[in-house]
Parts: structure tokens; sequence; C-alpha cells
């Protein structure tokens, strides 16, 4: 059987089931008598306490592993145990109704859950996940019970699951867990955040994993195309094996290119930049060889704070990753909340089309309390390395300018408290609406580089919407009217004398980086993992050949054809490519 979900992690792996947590757990109502009231609440606070041990101890291997911010997910764990109505709630409940600790804590947390499960606000539903893995561990130390948990895994299985929560995500060790699949999650959850950092093949979105397999069968996931197959044929099978192992010998044979310049054949030199969402990404972006950040999304960075970070919080975190980049630059892109990336703390109202409404420069130039206080903070941090301000979803010149002047708002009031920054930082606009495209022209004249932004520009170019899987076939990067609009931002943007970039998902695309090569794309931003691929293809073709190449495949009529022929090509020029 072939699922199909979202790819969150790239890689094959092949490997036996384990079902995570797939135990039911029976609360039996028992009644009490009075008199063993303090009994089952010294027995409630007690589990109180071995939960919050557990975690702790979770949120130091995490933090010895994969650094304090992933650590920093737990807090929300430990507010949930000494939520003082919660822990109030059951003891009252124990009182008035005089039956068994673990039978009311369930129903409490239960209860907690459903609340929470119906409230519209994204950042409330998103605590249910901590809501529900703090009550399973509280609850099974009331049972007595030892929860098997991913780093009591001996052998090497692939981890299915309902979904992965912090917590089992923080278990992941790569020496046992090949890869993992899970019904429900997105790209930008904590899991796939977390597979990329470890490399491990993901796929999350499936709906039904977990009902389709059981534990010690054989499956494979192909997390580069989101694909899980269930029970499969010789034939599938020995076809990955085969995948497998060009991949690894790939990845062995990328190794060498990491200091080497990012150069075609013929001379023209590429920018090789990571996308990162948290610092702690840098060991990964220097190990694959990037030459800089080309996108620091720092909404992570405000999504993970309960409060708005503050200025000084934020100068802190720019400044590390601008000296650890130093003298390689840094891309900040200013705050992108909205769509679906929310704080419910600003009480953003819900609205009937959110990834076209009130979101990322629009509320920054909506909130200017907000928006100065980040680029005050970059602007300061620019006197500590080579960082770049990027403004997204831009869609006409008003709103650059608009940001343009708030930031030399900002520039002056540093200059008069005699606070140093870069006084030429680079300014640039995202290209990621039509109207941006179609008015490249005219922005250019405003900033000093433009990166364009596929995943919005295919979506709101072939009004898609992405996440539809009904029409998930429409969703296409290589039609031609997407590689023409590319195409354009970068002529223009190169008649402008300005450099163009591109830090959507097609830039770390193998089957596309010949095309965006041909079309003169002079920077390609994309997960660390990908840069080896990437410069693989630049080194081993002549800039002529590229341009030769993305030509052709725009006299083609459709995106079928157009990925046919790229896909052919890349091939021929990089036979071994995985």
């Amino acid at each position: 059987m072939l699922l199909k979900g979202i790819p969150a992690s790239p890689g094959v792996a092949i490997g036996k089931v384990f079902i995570l947590d797939s135990e039911a757990y029976t609360v039996i109502k028992r009644e009490i008598p009075e008199k063993d009231l303090p009994r089952e609440i010294a027995r409630f606070e007690d589990a109180l306490i071995q939960t919050r041990q557990e975690i702790l101890g979770i949120q130091e291997r995490i933090s010895e592993q994969l650094g304090i911010k992933h650590a920093e997910i737990f807090n929300a764990h430990l507010l949930v145990l000494e939520d003082r109505t919660l822990i109030e709630e059951v003891i009252a409940r124990l009182k008035k109704d005089l039956v068994c600790v673990e039978y009311i804590f369930d129903d409490v947390v239960k209860r907690y859950i459903s609340a929470f499960q119906k409230v519209e606000d994204e950042y409330l539903k998103e605590r249910v996940a901590d809501i529900r893995d703090i009550g399973k561990r509280v609850l099974l130390h009331l049972l007595g019970k030892k929860r098997e948990t991913l780093a009591d895994i001996g052998e090497k299985v692939i981890v299915i699951a309902y979904d992965l929560s912090p917590s089992d995500t923080a278990s992941l060790h790569k020496k046992n867990v090949i890869a993992f699949a899970t019904d429900i999650g997105g790209k930008t959850s904590h899991t796939a955040i977390m597979a990329k950092a470890l490399e491990i093949p993901a796929v999350v979105g499936l709906k039904n994993v977990t009902k389709s397999v059981k534990s010690g069968d054989t499956i494979i996931v192909d997390g580069s195309n989101g694909l899980v197959i269930t029970d499969p044929d010789q034939e599938t099978l020995a076809k990955y094996e085969q995948a497998k192992t060009k991949i690894a010998e790939f990845d062995a044979s990328l190794t060498h290119l990491r200091d080497l310049p990012c150069v075609t054949r013929d001379g023209r030199q590429v920018h090789l930049s990571a996308n990162i969402e948290i610092p702690d990404e840098m060991p990964s972006v220097k190990s694959h060889g990037a030459n800089g950040i080309g996108l620091y999304r720092t909404e992570f960075f405000y999504l993970e704070h309960t409060e708005l970070p503050t200025e000084e919080e934020q100068y802190a975190a720019y400044k590390n990753v601008a000296e650890q980049m130093s003298p390689d630059s840094v891309i900040i892109r200013t705050l992108d909340l909205g769509g679906d990336k929310f704080m419910s703390q600003l009480k953003i109202a819900k609205e009937m089309n959110p990834f076209m409404g009130w979101r990322a420069i629009r509320f920054c130039l909506a909130r200017p309390d907000i928006f100065k206080v980040q680029l005050r903070a970059i602007l300061r941090a620019s006197a500590h390395g080579k960082l770049k301000i990027m403004y997204p979803m831009i869609s006409g010149v008003e709103e650059l300018r608009e940001a343009n002047k708030l930031l030399g708002e900002m520039k002056d009031e540093l200059r008069r408290e005699n606070v140093p920054f870069d006084q030429n930082v680079e300014v640039g606009a995202m290209i990621e609406v039509p109207s941006a495209a179609m008015t490249a022209d005219i922005l250019a004249k405003e900033v000093d580089f433009f990166s364009i932004g596929t995943n919005d520009l295919i979506q709101y170019s072939l009004a898609v919407d992405r996440v539809n899987e009904k029409i998930a076939y429409l969703y296409e990067p290589a039609h031609p009217a997407v590689l023409r609009l590319i195409k354009s931002v970068i002529d223009i943007g190169h008649k402008a004398d300005i450099w163009v970039g591109m830090c959507g998902e097609m830039a770390g695309d193998p089957a596309f980086a010949l095309l965006l090569l041909g079309f003169g794309l002079d920077e390609f931003s994309t997960s660390p993992v990908n840069i080896p691929r990437i410069k693989q293809i630049i080194r081993s073709v002549e800039y002529k050949a590229a341009q030769k190449i993305a030509n052709e495949a725009l006299a083609f009529s459709t995106g079928t054809e157009i990925e046919e022929f790229a896909a052919r090509k890349l091939r021929e020029i990089v036979p071994g490519l995985q």
C-alpha cells in the first residue's frame, strides 16, 4: 500500500515498524473510603514530582544533544505540571467524589484537552499535545506502569505514531530510530525541525499510517517524496535498497565538497546558503558547507516565547548567529506571523483566508510597536557580523517604502544614542506574490536584493491552496507561468544591478537546480542537508550549458514536460545524483 504524506526530512529508510504508545490505558473507577484521602493526595503529589524529574532529565539530555533552544520546548510541559488550577481541581474532585486519584486525574485532563481543542486560538490548540503528553506520564506513574519510550528501543526501527510529542522526539536516537512517520503534523512542526536536525528521514501528515501497519511489519519511508510503502513486494524493496545505497554512496562522495567553492565549470560563482529557524542549527549549516544564511526565519523565535521577545533577547539571538557565521552574511527575514503562525497573546482574529490576510509585512506595518523593536535589535546586531534585512510578502512599493521609513527612524534613534550598527546594512524584499513579481522593476529601485519565496509564489500564481489535498496536483513548481515569473524577476533584478536569490523549496530541489542556474539565479538558499547536492550540480555543469537547458525548458507547454526534460538533463550531467 502506498501512503502519501508531507515530506518532513529527506532520505530513504527500510525497516521494521515500532508503533509508539499504541497501548490503551484502562483507568478503572474505584471508590475509596474518606480515611484514604491523604494517601491518594500523596500518590498524586508523588506522581507529579516523578514526572517533573522525568521531564527535567529529558530537558538535560536534549540540551546536550541539540542545544538549549530545543530543550526550552519542555518549559511548556513543566508549566502544565505546575498548573495550580489543574492540581487544585483534581484534589477538590477527590474530596468531593471519593474516587481513586487516577480516575479523577484522567477525567480532568480529558476535559482540559477537549476544551483546548475547541478554541480557535492556534497557539492554545498546539498546547493540547503538551497536556496530553504530561497527562499520560502522570497517569502511568499513578498506575505504576512504565511507559515504553524511544530511548528503550534496542534495535533499528521505523517509529510510527499518531503524533510525536516533543518529549518523544527528544528521545529519538539516530542509532536505533532510522526514520519516523506520523498521522498528523506539518513541515514546520517541532518533529519535522528535529528530524532535519538529526538527519533522519521523516514523513508527517499521513492521516492513518498508525492504522495501516502493525509493530514488526517491514515498511519503506521515502522522506524525500513524502511516501510510506507498507507491505512492499520484493521488487519494490530491491528498488529502494538500491536507492538507499546510492544515496549513502553519493552523500559520502560529497563530503569533500564542503570547503570547495560553489562555482560552475566555466567559472560562474554562485552563492549557496542555508535556511534556518533557530541558532542551534548552525553546526549543521557549517558541516554542510553553506556560504552563509540566506533565510533566518525569526517568527519561530517569537512563537517559542509566551510573551513578545524583548529587544535585548532578540539582539542576543541575532548577534549570536551573526558572529557564528562571520565573515559570511546572514539574511534575517523580519517577522512573518499570520497565515498558520500565531501568537495567542497578540489576539489576532481568525480570518477566512489567513494566508492572504493580515500577515507578514502587513501585520508589521500595522503594529510598528512590535516591528520597530525587531528592527532595532537587528541593526544593533549588525555591528557584530554581516547582517542583511529582508521583508516578507511585499505586494507593492508603498509597503516597501513604509518599512524602509521605519527602518530609517530606528537608524536615527541609534545614531542619537551613539549605538553602533552597520550604516550600510543591505535591505531586500521577498518576491512571493505575483504583484511583486510583476512590479519588480519598481521595487528594485528601493532595495539591495530580491529573494524569491517560491512556496507562496507558486500558490498565489496558480491559485492553489498547497495544503488542500483535492487540488494538490495543481501545485506545480515547473508550471510555465511560474518559471516565466522567476526568470523575469531575475532578469529585472540584474538589469537594476541587484542580486537575486531564492529561499523557497525549489532552491533545494535538484530537479530545478539546472533551470535556476541557467536563469542566472545568484544565490540558492535551502535546508543544510540539501546543500551538498546543489553544490555538486553547480560544479558539474558549465553556465552556458545551464542557460541553454533553461531556455529550452521555457519552450515546453506544461509543467510535466518541463520536469521530465529537466530530470533527463540532470541525469546526463550528474549521473549518480540521488
